[in-house]
């Protein structure tokens, strides 16, 4: 199967790039592209012939710019939490499969964006790029696992300020914290990361598989399924809140929401 919304390249042997591709939406994840990336990461992750790949997104504005509010607007509860758990699947492979992943931040990296780059090694970026966790604005919480895995990145404090206000950052301050590991010129990104990535290639493939299995397991990736589950609910139960309708709605239409802010929205 050819997939719609990602273009599929390889670079030098063993170099696989995924390019997120709906620039008419930013690359925003509907379901259609997270059900096409998470096989296309499955099948990457089998393919003995690939040692590393690299998520970017297709155009010069946008990484990803979040998960497709127009899609989520009129999603109910289980249908939140269902798409919540779709986008786990997709960040579980990329943070898990045995080859290294790396972001390529081209752009916009918003909420689902974000949290896509995160799922990856780590993340370099072009000095266009722009982060955030903007959820709090839709009445709603990060559902693709920023609640667990941002603050492996920038740490607890620097986390929750940014989930909690939903402020983004550009490219010079997410180097300064921690949340990236070097900042390139737009036009330099990509010839920038496929260097890297041909260095990592060449290595032994077998130490750096080991290397990634053991970072990993000694991390605080120790309960991720029952963490990534419950920020699954917790996403799921905010979808048909006034909260979340006011806030997609607000978005949609381009002002600004006026939220009612109550606690029983919730559900908890």
């Amino acid at each position: 199967m050819t997939p719609k919304h990602l273009v599929l390249e390889t670079v030098s042997p063993g170099i696989a790039i995924v390019k997120i591709s709906r620039r008419e939406a930013l690359n925003a994840l509907n379901t259609e592209t997270l059900t096409e990336l998470r096989e296309v990461l499955r099948a990457h992750s089998a393919d003995e012939s690939i040692r590393v790949v690299i998520l970017t997104g297709d155009g010069d504005k946008s990484f990803i710019a979040g998960a497709d509010i127009a899609e989520m607007k009129d999603k109910n509860s289980n249908e939140g939490v269902w798409f919540s758990q779709l986008g786990h699947e997709v960040t579980k492979l990329l943070e898990l499969m045995p080859k290294p992943t790396i972001a390529a931040v081209n752009g916009y990296a918003l909420g689902g964006g974000t949290e896509m780059a995160i799922a990856c090694d780590f993340i370099i970026a072009s000095d266009k790029a722009v982060f955030g966790q903007p959820e709090v604005g839709l009445g709603i919480i990060p559902g693709f696992g920023a609640t667990i895995r941002l603050a492996k990145f920038v740490g607890y404090p620097r986390a929750k300020e940014l989930i909690f206000s939903g402020r983004r950052i550009k490219a010079d301050e997410a180097f300064a914290i921690g949340l990236v590991n070097h900042v390139y010129p737009a036009q330099e990104l990509m010839t920038q990361v496929i260097e890297l990535a041909k260095t990592i290639s060449q290595q032994s493939f077998a130490a750096v598989t080991k290397s990634k299995m053991l970072m990993n397991e000694f991390s605080e990736s120790t309960g991720l399924n029952f963490k990534l589950d419950a920020e699954a609910h917790a996403f799921g139960r905010l979808f048909g809140s006034a909260d979340q309708t006011e806030g997609m709605s607000a978005f949609t239409e381009k002002r600004k929401p006026a939220f009612q802010g109550l606690a029983k929205d919730t559900q908890s």
